[in-house]
């Protein structure tokens, strides 16, 4: 006798929808688990896949089982040292922790643990929990032109298509329609010749009579045969279901990444503004596909750039934002009419900045950017107080409460949350 075991991950997709089901259940453990591995990660590994532990007390399912009670009597194998009626002194505290259960425990020399389950999930999955509940504000739906998203919906029917397109009620319906048209006359001559026949045999028999039903029944019979040459269903008939392409409403949008390279940001803020920026991108690119990326970097001038050398380029100078903000008024000015984009901006600096140049940054903020864009984010990087920037900017939270948004990043685990807030779901502006 042989047996055959197929080992096989995902056998008839079983353990595909278990998973999928798995990954349900436990979604706010597992989203958890989620934003702490996204505290550590370096930009290098921050859309990979994981490892995610959570505690295996979330995973427990009810159960029903015998409640304890009245006299049992048990047998422990490998007792040699105590016999029945013996007393022994309770463990000291510390004497014994909690094993795993083959998942990765949290030990602690106090003998009490917790025990864990840990599993992977697959880098779809990670930006999924990741990005869960985010979304960009105020995006509102703008003017269609050149548009490359279609939409195919049915408008009547027409009498050439393919045959997955057939519709056959309305083909049986257009048949139905023409045999009658086809045969009603004969119809009607059939009904009178039936009467003529009906009222002929009824009369005495004889020659004469005896003739004219045999006529009579010779016509019918004519007409029957006529009205079999009369197709059930003709290819005239058939209607076939007719789509047409119709354009989608555009959701048009574009991000303008301002990032700050000056001599006063050093390499580890820096990083903090690329990881912040590297967590945006990976956020528009998976769920907004048609969304343009407009990279800027500014010291004492600002420059367009592209993707590589906005995240890699090691230039550096002293510090006027102002630049950053004329360029960027500039290419929302020239490129992306205000009826036709959703425009976002982020920012990111440490918030130093050329002396008097701040109050000049507020003004091109109020005047030329913001009455032109849905939402604008500024991430101010500094584990010390607020800089003058930061100042000249809270002074434009209460004229643009819904379009103005600016946080503070202490260290690099504050980029993950400071991310979730600028960029929660958010109902569209009126």
């Amino acid at each position: 006798m042989s047996f055959i075991i197929d080992r096989r991950l995902n056998s008839k997709k079983k353990s595909t929808v278990n998973r999928q089901r798995f990954l349900k259940r436990y979604r706010k453990q597992i989203k958890k688990a989620v934003e702490d591995s996204m505290k550590k990660r370096s930009i290098q590994d921050m859309d990979r896949s994981s490892d995610i532990t959570i505690a295996r007390d979330n995973t427990s399912e009810p159960s029903f089982q015998h409640g304890k009670g009245g006299t049992q009597t048990r047998v422990y194998p490998g007792n040699k040292e105590f016999i029945t009626g013996d007393e022994f002194e309770r463990p000291e505290q510390g004497g014994g922790g909690q094993g795993n259960g083959g998942g990765e425990g949290n030990a602690s020399n106090s003998g009490e643990g917790e025990d864990s389950f840990t599993f992977q999930i697959s880098q779809d999955e990670f930006l999924d929990f990741m990005f869960d509940g985010l979304a960009l504000p105020n995006l509102v739906k703008k003017q269609l032109k050149s548009t490359s998203s279609f939409e195919m919906h049915q408008a009547g029917f027409t009498n050439d298509s393919s045959p997955d397109k057939l519709h056959l009620i309305r083909s049986l319906r257009a048949a139905y329609a023409r045999r009658i048209a086809l045969t009603g006359s004969k119809n009607n001559e059939l009904a009178t010749l039936k009467k003529q026949l009906w009222t002929l045999e009824e009369q005495p028999a004889d020659i004469e009579i005896a003739s004219k039903i045999e006529q009579i029944r010779d016509e019918i019979n004519t007409l029957k045969q006529k009205k079999k040459y009369v197709p059930f269903l003709d290819t005239f008939d058939l209607r076939y279901r007719n789509y047409v392409k119709t354009p989608l409403p555009s959701t048009k949008a574009v991000i303008l990444c301002i990032m700050d390279v000056s001599g006063s940001m050093t390499q580890s803020i820096k990083e903090m503004a690329k990881r912040f920026f590297t967590l945006l991108y990976l956020f528009i690119l998976r769920n907004y596909k048609s969304t343009e990326v407009v990279f800027i970097r500014h010291h004492t001038r600002a420059a367009e750039v592209d993707e590589q050398e906005f995240f890699y380029s090691r230039e550096t100078g002293g510090t006027i934002v102002s630049s950053a903000l004329e360029l960027s008024a500039k290419v929302i000015k020239e490129r992306f009419p205000q009826d036709q984009y959703n425009v976002y901006v982020a920012q990111a600096s440490d918030g130093d900045n050329w002396d008097n140049d701040s109050e000049l940054c507020k003004k091109l903020l109020q005047e030329s950017i913001l009455p032109f864009v849905q939402y604008f984010a500024y991430v101010e990087i500094t584990s010390g107080v607020h800089q003058n920037l930061w100042h000249e900017y809270t002074k434009l939270q209460n004229a643009f409460p819904k379009d103005f948004a600016m946080q503070q990043v202490r260290s690099s685990a504050d980029i993950y949350p400071v991310f979730r807030e600028l960029f929660a779901s958010k109902p569209a502006k009126e």
